[in-house]
């Protein structure tokens, strides 16, 4: 049901000349009427020609909040681009530390909040932790140190290794060997992977906000901003115009008016 003051909305909009073609099929008509009712309240319009000026004025502030839906649509579909497929944003933010070779979680740097950062911190501290307890079981004279060291690493990273021995000379680094099941092997693959993804993580989770500057920059498209920026600008210069009218006018009919 509607009340009232909902259906003086509806009816301002409704009357005017210029309002039924302004407000485009999926827009908010309602919240287009409040517009025209505020500024109707403000001016007092008398006469055809004062409302259809006030009109003129609803339409340039309801095109300039479209102009900033336009704007923010422009951000995003930028930023959506960074993410998108093997987006070198992480690369590009880190470049000054190592080059950027490795990096990754660009949707992860814009999307988590500080504290989930500092959860991923600390699961990699205790991904590290476990590791450095498989090199000290590797380095003892344990006769199944080897068995010990690979029970001793977290499940994804003895996943990792198990793949690894499984690679192929494509796979392999130049000049690197094949791994073997034994404790050289393992060792060898902890200090040249395991070690250095650990490197690099820590790179990323705090540089974190680096990351998602550089990927909000990358979103900006300059040159379809610079198009929407000359729109308002041609909003604001007839914006200046109706105003100068409608006070001209309003300043006329009173002079008119006979004195009391």
């Amino acid at each position: 049901m509607t009340d009232d003051k909902g259906l003086v909305r509806f009816n301002a909009t409704r009357h005017g000349v210029l309002s039924r073609y302004t407000v485009l099929p999926w827009e908010d008509g309602e919240e287009y009427a409040c517009v025209l009712m505020a500024l109707k309240e403000e001016h007092a319009p008398q006469g055809p020609t004062e409302e259809h000026l006030v009109e003129e004025l609803a339409g340039i502030v309801w095109r300039k909040r479209r102009l900033r839906l336009a704007e923010a649509a422009a951000h995003r579909q930028g930023l959506y681009k960074t993410m998108k497929g093997y987006s070198e944003t992480g690369q590009v933010a880190l470049a000054h530390l190592h080059g950027g070779e490795g990096t990754e979680g660009v949707r992860a740097a814009i999307r988590d909040a500080s504290t989930d950062t500092e959860e991923a911190l600390r699961d990699l501290e205790a991904d590290e932790a476990m590791t450095k307890k498989a090199l000290d079981l590797l380095g003892s004279r344990r006769n199944d140190r080897y068995e010990a060291a690979v029970a001793a690493l977290r499940e994804d990273t003895r996943d990792w290794w198990a793949d690894v021995l499984t690679w192929d000379d494509d796979e392999l680094e130049e000049g690197e060997e094949p791994y073997k099941p034994d404790p050289d092997h393992l060792r060898r693959f902890i200090d040249r992977h395991v070690l250095v993804w650990y490197g690099r993580r820590r790179t990323e989770l705090t540089h974190r906000p680096l990351i998602r500057d550089q990927a909000f920059g990358e979103a900006l498209d300059a040159n379809k901003l610079e198009v929407l920026a000359r729109y308002e600008v041609h909003l604001d210069r007839k914006l200046e115009r109706m105003l100068t009218m409608l006070v001209r006018l309003k300043e006329l009919r009173q002079s008119r008016e006979p004195a009391a």
